[in-house]
């Protein structure tokens, strides 16, 4: 997702990384096809069936310019929104190592090869039909000589809209569509079931624990935060969004951290290790975490924004508020 200088660990720039590469993703938008005219070229792509020179191809007008990709692609290299092909029942013939390391994900993508950027050549040796990369990776111009490129910017489009451009890539805009559609609303819906349980003004701070550093994230960084705060309509407190506004996320000390947390708290962290934050007494004397109103996740697990990711915290946050007990 964005490259923030967010390696105060080494940890965090991965999941940085991880979630660049996903484009998880938020903003505005970036591509649209012919019969749907959602943008232009200039802030993203679109997607035509009208007359080329090949037969089976279309025309995607990316962020690079009209490029002409297969009409309905069989061997695609995922560098980036692996996770959002997959969700979509197709599967690449390669990815990027943090899809495949993914805990949702790595089932799916048994013997299909990790590759990267900086090594076209395992690229090449894929013959791929069309290869989906990042604005920022190196190599675009030796990748796109292998195969159709297209290039993604992170922070172009929002997580449903980058949904969207990939159903359409793929000739499944219709299923991405129904998905966008159905998510959306079962999602407002619960999140309406909350406000009527917990109060309207209810607020949720999500935030990520590794070692001794804390980050609190915005509404766009994943670890469920776009179906939280967007989808679900749920309220962060105050501080927390004056301070994630700029960069997404906002670095904590222990001493602060009371002060951005919420009536509830959605934990990212590393389920298989102990944590001494969670040890302390200013963790133990925070209300939501007095009240039992913490709900954990493995962050290995939620660093996209994806449909299969999304529907994954969804039930996560269905049983953490309203479940038996609550």
């Amino acid at each position: 997702m964005t490259t923030k200088k967010k390696y105060i660990l080494p940890f965090i720039v991965l999941m940085l990384f991880a979630i660049m590469a996903s484009a998880c993703g938020n903003g505005a938008s970036s591509g649209t096809a012919d019969n749907d005219n959602q943008g232009a070229a200039a802030t993203g792509g679109t997607a035509s069936n009208e007359a080329t020179n090949t037969p089976n191809t279309i025309t995607y007008s990316s962020e690079t310019g009209p490029i002409e990709i297969p009409a309905k692609p069989q061997r695609i290299v995922a560098l980036t929104n692996g996770p959002n092909v997959l969700s979509l029942d197709v599967t690449p013939v390669g990815v990027d190592k943090w899809t495949a390391e993914n805990l949702l994900f790595k089932d799916k993508l048994k013997g299909v090869a990790i590759v990267s950027e900086e090594d076209p050549e395992s690229v090449s040796a894929l013959n791929p039909d069309l290869i989906i990369a990042g604005s920022q990776m190196k190599n675009l111009e030796q990748l796109s000589k292998i195969a159709p490129t297209i290039v993604y910017t992170w922070g172009k489009l929002d997580y449903l809209d980058q949904q969207l451009e990939i159903g359409k890539i793929l000739n499944k805009q219709s299923e991405a569509q129904a998905w966008i559609d159905d998510f959306t609303k079962r999602a407002g819906e619960l999140g309406k079931e909350i406000k009527a349980k917990y109060g309207d003004h209810v607020t949720v701070s999500t935030i990520e624990i590794f070692d001794k550093d804390v980050f609190v994230m915005g509404d766009h960084w994943a670890r469920g935060t776009e179906a939280l705060y967007q989808a679900m309509k749920l309220n962060m407190p105050e501080k927390v969004k004056n301070d994630t506004l700029k960069e997404g996320y906002h670095s904590l000390s222990l001493e602060v951290l009371p002060e951005y947390m919420g009536d509830f708290i959605v934990l990212s962290r590393d389920m298989a290790r102990d944590n001494e934050i969670m040890k302390s007494s200013i963790w133990n004397k925070i209300p939501a975490v007095q009240n039992k109103h913490v709900i954990e996740m493995d962050t290995k697990a939620i660093t996209y924004s994806d449909p299969t990711t999304l529907e994954y915290v969804l039930s996560i946050f269905k049983e953490g508020f309203m479940g038996a007990g609550k």
